[in-house]
């Protein structure tokens, strides 16, 4: 009885311990919780940036050669000299190819002894001509006789005419034997080696470019150029006139700015766009056809414009907020309008002032009225920028969008 007493003691003391233990636990648990609430969720915010902003448009464009020629041959037969390499800077008449020219001086030497016949025979009738027109004179033969001679001498002097002309064609022939650049520019590598047959017209022996300036070659949707045509017509103007730079592929902006010369007569059936053509210097030949680039169209300029991440900006039910580190320090939705975007940011037209910190960090599932703990950022910190982000544009993201037109 007695081991029976104590053992049922010694379980009521543990239990009794158990029991404290865990009402400690809990106690702990309501005070983690409670510590928790008070710090407030957690977020990243940022001041509201106001500063004189450019509207800028970014597309993807690529360079191209403002003029290309495929040169070709006039004359057919074998490619028996070459006195350029690919890649070769050329000025406009320069010698680039000879053609086998054997025949063609063969042939100057036939157009020549025709000629040469046929002039002589008019010779011969022109003296005959003469000699009876002084017969007719003193009546010694018929006028017919006189009249049927004028007629042979001006078939003979046709057919002298007609063999000059043949003559002149084959002395162009035998010239066209050498093919000369007809342009100044740059030689592509597509150049065809000495011994290959070139069919007159047919046969591409070369490709030449002009090297400066080029072209920027890019496409612009049709509210976009409704937007610079209004902006241009505001301004006084009569047509697309904003600042061009290129950013090349290496994030490298390209240091000279060029001006839009070119634009399409039409929109595309297939992408309803606007192809378009800026033309810039270069003189240090840095920019090459076929290079990809991103083309910034910068004109009106807003002054003081109210800038926010885009990040911040929420939408619901066709309206746009973002959330405001309130003066007591909890979350606030504020309604905002929106203007044109501008590289990571929104213009906002309405809604706030450049007094108020934003939350750009934290957004999931925070509600307004909830306590914060805000961590002060910059733009640098986060990567925002008044310019696009690159890897939007880079060759591949081009090459893709292209294979799919």
């Amino acid at each position: 009885m007695f081991l029976t007493k104590n053992k049922k003691t010694k379980a009521l003391v543990i239990g009794i311990s158990l029991a404290i233990s865990a009402s400690f636990a809990v106690a702990g648990c309501g005070s983690n919780g409670q510590q928790a609430q008070h710090q407030g969720a957690q977020v990243k915010a940022m001041q509201v940036i106001q500063q004189d902003t450019p509207l800028t448009s970014e597309f993807a464009g690529q360079i191209v050669g403002k003029d290309e020629v495929k040169v070709q041959s006039k004359v057919s037969g074998n490619v028996v000299e070459k006195y350029v390499t690919g890649g070769q800077f050329v000025q406009a008449g320069q010698p680039l190819y000879k053609i086998d020219s054997r025949q063609y001086e063969s042939a100057v030497l036939q157009a020549q002894a025709n000629l040469a016949q046929s002039e002589a025979t008019l010779s011969n009738a022109e003296t005959d001509l003469n000699r009876y027109r002084q017969l007719l004179s003193s009546q010694a033969i018929a006028e017919q006789t006189v009249a049927t001679q004028q007629a042979q001498v001006n078939s003979y002097s046709a057919q002298a005419s007609a063999n000059a002309a043949l003559l002149r064609k084959a002395q162009q022939d035998l010239a066209d034997t050498v093919i000369y650049a007809p342009m100044s520019g740059q030689l592509s590598v597509d150049d065809v080696a000495v011994g290959t047959f070139a069919a007159a017209g047919n046969t591409n022996l070369v490709t030449i470019g002009s090297s400066n300036p080029v072209f920027a070659q890019f496409s612009i949707s049709e509210s976009d150029y409704l937007k610079f045509m209004n902006n241009a017509a505001m301004q006084g103007g009569n047509g697309m006139s904003p600042t061009v730079s290129i950013t090349l592929s290496d994030g490298t902006v390209y240091p000279i700015d060029g001006q839009i010369v070119q634009s399409d007569r039409a929109l595309s059936n297939n992408t309803g766009t606007l192809t378009v053509k800026a033309l810039f210097d270069n003189p240090d030949g840095l920019l090459l056809p076929g290079m990809f680039a991103r083309v910034r169209l910068s004109g009106e300029v807003v002054p003081n414009a109210i800038l926010v991440p885009q990040r911040a900006v929420q939408q619901l039910l066709g309206k746009s907020f973002v959330m405001v580190v309130g003066e007591d320090g909890k979350s606030k939705a504020q309604a905002v309008t929106l203007g044109d975007k501008v590289g990571s940011y929104y213009i906002i037209k309405d809604g706030l002032t450049a007094a108020d910190v934003v939350v750009v960090e934290g957004l999931s599932n925070l509600q307004e009225g909830v306590d914060l703990t805000v961590t002060m950022v910059t733009a640098d910190d986060m990567g925002f920028s008044l310019t696009s982000d690159p890897t939007l544009f880079d060759s591949n993201t081009i090459a893709a969008a292209d294979s799919k037109k």
